[in-house]
């Protein structure tokens, strides 16, 4: 007999009742510890897939169907019956014009030069018999000519007059000058036209200062970027300011808005590292026009910055889930079921290959979402009326159903795996999510202001950061006005030109005068028009 066996037979029962105990409870320890790890690994080879999925996968968000579902794409091969006789057809031929391509339709609104080639006189003669020749067609070939960027100085010449009857007669000559506009910044050579070409530049196109300076060096201009940067800012902060103004007045009066917001480095905020990160917010307009698009900038990402942007504003406001919009008072949050269904679609990914195609409860989720979008498509012409009815009649009892999964869900579902994390977050949204039900102008999802934020967020991975917080102010004011004039069907360039040559000589107190510049006036030139 072993040691142990000679150890077991001295113990009493007790000692063995009490043993046994204790083995269990280390049992039932090392059943929970073998548990969490198991979650916290299963937790962790999500992140790993979701993390190769960002970097190496697509990024679209399309809902793959089941393979019984692909059936419906494979029905000629699945109904095919080859045994069965084919029944007799009638064979009708027949010709049509070849439809022109997108690409022909768009030459249509462009100028034309016209290039003709002709044979000399000398040399219309028939090869053949010597008789003379005729035109008896023509061949045409069209090709796109560039004209580079042209450079060339104005010179304004004021012309200064006085009377010689009152320089021969008189003790005082009256002196009458000639009127000439205001420059948009008196004693420097930069123009309207120049301007507005330099920020449509940084701003449109998202061309940084610096290659600005190469292209004109190219054009033979010795331009720095430091005197680049100073008009940009002058031209922003002195004038466009007074747009943004009014816009942001015109703003306040809708009742239904859009919110978003997103990071900005900004180098020397004072007190602050130049690391630390500040945030440029976006406030729009919903699907009702004029359109009006505008940036923020603002050092935090703090509820206190909707609060004072959006002060007066009452009625609706499209968010993205983010609570420092929750302390605006007189004011719905309508959320946004494109998040919804990206957590459910990130859940799907997050999945083993093997199980994604398989019926899950990710899938299923996911499937609720696509079933309100699918509603959304259909009503996308109806008026706001008709669509607030329809959605009482088909899209509330999709959301009925589904609060009664998520709340099943809840009860059996790990919160911080990509499942979880998809399932309270609707049920922690829910208010929002279903106050689109409330007014048929209403969307479905924020994607209007992620669509209006992106050309900022293109345009920072050119430039990077700003260098100081009146930059970054200049920055949110010339985006906001960018941004807004393509909203509204403006040429930028066109209509920033238009806007330097008039705001230097404007009352710019008078507010029916600005209004006449806004984006949506009927006072604006043709020329600032994309369809011009």
């Amino acid at each position: 007999m072993n040691t142990t066996s000679q150890s077991i037979a001295a113990m009493t029962i007790e000692e063995l009742q009490e043993r046994c105990v204790q083995l269990e409870k280390l049992c039932m320890q090392l059943e929970q510890q073998n548990a969490e790890l198991t979650a916290k690994l299963n937790w962790f080879m999500e992140q790993f897939r979701l993390s190769k999925k960002r970097q190496f996968g697509v990024s679209s968000e399309r809902t793959e169907p089941l393979p019984e579902q692909l059936l419906l794409f494979n029905e000629a091969e699945v109904e095919a019956r080859p045994e069965e006789r084919e029944p007799d057809l009638e064979t009708i031929t027949y010709q049509r014009r070849k439809g022109r391509t997108r690409r022909e339709m768009n030459l249509e609104d462009l100028p034309v030069e016209v290039v003709e080639h002709r044979l000399p006189e000398e040399e219309q003669v028939c090869p053949a018999c010597g008789g003379p020749l005729h035109e008896m067609s023509t061949e045409v070939r069209q090709e796109l000519k560039i004209i580079p960027a042209q450079v060339k100085v104005v010179k304004h010449v004021r012309y200064v007059y006085s009377c010689r009857r009152c320089e021969k007669e008189e003790i005082s000559t009256p002196v009458v000058t000639a009127p000439m506009p205001a420059p948009v910044l008196p004693g420097s050579p930069v123009s309207p036209s120049l301007l507005a070409y330099i920020m449509t530049q940084k701003y449109g196109v998202g061309l940084p200062l610096y290659r600005q300076e190469q292209q004109f060096k190219g054009l033979g201009i010795d331009l720095s970027r430091q005197t680049m940067a100073n008009w940009v800012l002058h031209g922003a902060n002195t004038w466009l300011t007074h747009i943004y103004d009014r816009l942001h007045e015109h703003l306040l009066t809708r009742d239904i808005l859009h919110a978003d917001e997103t990071t900005l480095q900004v180098l020397q905020e004072p007190g602050r590292e130049a690391t630390t990160k500040s945030y440029l917010w976006l406030y729009r307009t919903g699907r009702e026009g004029p359109s009006i698009v505008l940036y923020d900038y603002q050092t935090t990402r703090a509820g206190k910055h909707p609060c004072r942007f959006l002060k007066g504003f009452k009625g609706y406001l499209h968010v993205d889930g983010y609570d420092g919009y929750n302390g605006l008072a007189e004011v719905t949050l309508v959320g946004c079921w494109a998040h919804a269904r990206r957590k459910f679609d990130e859940a799907l990914k997050a999945l083993p290959e093997d199980k994604r195609n398989k019926p899950v409860a990710a899938r299923e989720g996911l499937e609720y979402c696509n079933r309100l979008f699918a509603i959304e498509r259909e009503l996308k012409d109806k008026t706001p009326e008709e669509r607030h009815h329809l959605r009482q009649v088909r899209s509330k009892p999709v959301l009925d159903e589904f609060l009664t999964w998520l709340k099943k869900q809840k009860a059996q579902v790990l919160p911080k795996s990509a499942f979880g994390r998809a399932v309270y977050y609707c049920l922690d949204q829910w208010d929002k999510l279903v106050a689109f039900l409330q007014d048929g102008r209403l969307e479905l999802d924020n994607n209007r202001s992620e669509r209006s934020i992106k050309p900022f967020v293109i345009g920072r991975k050119n430039w990077l950061f700003a260098n100081t917080p009146r930059g970054a102010k200049a920055s949110a004011i010339t985006y906001s006005i960018i941004e807004t004039a393509k909203e509204n069907g403006l040429n930028p360039f066109q209509y920033l030109i238009y806007l330097f040559e008039k705001l230097p000589n404007l009352d710019l107190e008078d507010k029916d005068a600005l209004d006449e510049l806004l984006p949506w006036s009927k006072t604006l030139p043709h020329v600032c028009r994309m369809d011009n």
